[in-house]
């Protein structure tokens, strides 16, 4: 992901979880759709702990950060 697109979704990120921590699909819903107005469609995001996945992304438009510790954020761009 691009220095300043990944800046922005980190700090998105944060912004989401910290306005819904107790409502982790919300704050996946918030940062969405903000991603979709920003950068374009179909960003998809998955919050939570302790989870797995496998996906199919765009090159370059991906990101995986841990939040507070043991939340961890999963956005990524597939059209």
């Amino acid at each position: 992901m691009p220095e300043e697109m990944r800046v922005e979704t980190m700090e998105l990120c944060v912004t989401a979880c910290e306005k819904f921590s107790n409502n982790n699909e919300s704050a996946a819903k918030m940062i969405k759709e903000t991603m979709d107005k920003k950068f374009g469609s179909s960003w998809h995001v998955v919050i939570g702990e302790g989870f797995g996945f496998e996906i199919t992304h765009e090159v370059k438009n991906l990101l995986y950060l841990y939040f507070g510790g043991t939340l961890a954020v999963c956005v990524w761009k597939c059209s």
